[in-house]
């Protein structure tokens, strides 16, 4: 299969997937939760039919609340969201529902630890990124041709970008017509489908470094870099797919808490497979190429 030759493809469809997520988040912005913007959340359930939204929604109002979210969630379910409250608002609000209502769930976050939590989130994605970005670059050290070694580090930012934006992107989406919300869960998702991304990455680059040591038998650098991705093709994708198995697993059984954040690993560890075979190695050979085959 010769992935490389129909490279120009592969950027085609990551570029029409990155545009459409940068122009998601530009427009509808990331749907921050509670965690990052403060705020309370009550999921509660009823015993018996759980009344309308809108019958809902005037029983509450007496309370002057300041505008309260309310979102069904399964059968007998529902999410609330609204500011920051104290304890007595808090069971005023339980004892306003109705005495057939049980508390599954309360959270409650000031403003001010909301926006240490995102500006904590944000620094620990870059450190991740710095931090992965110097390891490939101290391991492919050694390589110097017929691409410098820093190229590999390049090549592994550009995959990397490419993996968080996306999945950043349908959650901006999600966030406008599904009511997802981003929050420490999806932080963690992110930074584990970094290192899912990377791993796969270094396993194709690492194969690309074995072969450069018998190039003379592969022939010219697109040729032996579309060797080394079809020599490791099948284990990324099995790999991968073993992983999607499990999570989509959790999807399915799980309770509504891990659902948005496997969701979201499933998504991102697709896209990781897909950037680490169709994109990062690709990028290396059109970087060399463009550069008119010189190394460094």
């Amino acid at each position: 299969m010769n992935i490389i030759a129909r490279r120009n493809t592969f950027f085609l469809i990551s570029g029409v997937l990155l545009t459409a997520s940068i122009g998601a988040i530009a427009v509808w912005g990331l749907p921050f939760g509670i965690d990052f913007t403060g705020g309370s959340l009550i999921e509660v359930s009823f015993s018996g039919e759980r009344p309308s939204v809108e019958s809902l929604a005037e029983r509450l109002d007496p309370l002057h609340l300041g505008g309260v979210r309310l979102q069904p969630s399964g059968a007998n379910g529902l999410f609330l969201r609204l500011r920051h409250i104290d304890e007595p608002t808090h069971r005023q609000i339980l004892a306003t529902l109705g005495s057939d209502v049980a508390e599954r769930r309360f959270d409650s976050v000031g403003p001010s630890i909301g926006a240490e939590l995102r500006n904590r989130s944000g620094i620990a994605v870059i450190l991740v990124i710095v931090l992965i970005v110097s390891y490939i670059a101290w391991t492919f050290r050694t390589v110097s041709r017929p691409v410098a070694s820093w190229k590999y580090g390049v090549a592994t930012v550009a995959a990397l970008v490419h993996d968080v934006v996306i999945p950043a992107g349908l959650f901006a989406a999600a966030g406008r017509f599904l009511g997802f919300e981003v929050d420490t869960l999806f932080v963690v998702a992110i930074l584990t489908i970094l290192g899912f991304s990377v791993h796969d990455t270094i396993v194709v680059f690492d194969r690309i470094r074995e072969n450069l040591k018998k190039a003379p038998r592969y022939g010219d650098f697109e040729e032996l870099v579309n060797t080394s991705v079809n020599q490791t093709f099948g284990r990324s994708i099995n790999t991968s797919l073993t992983v999607v198995l499990a999570l989509a697993a959790v999807y399915l059984l799980g309770g509504a808490s891990t659902r948005v954040f496997s969701l979201t690993l499933i998504v991102g560890i697709i896209i990781g497979t897909y950037s680490s075979i169709f994109i990062a190695s690709p990028l290396l050979v059109t970087w060399h190429a463009f550069s008119g085959g010189r190394s460094g």
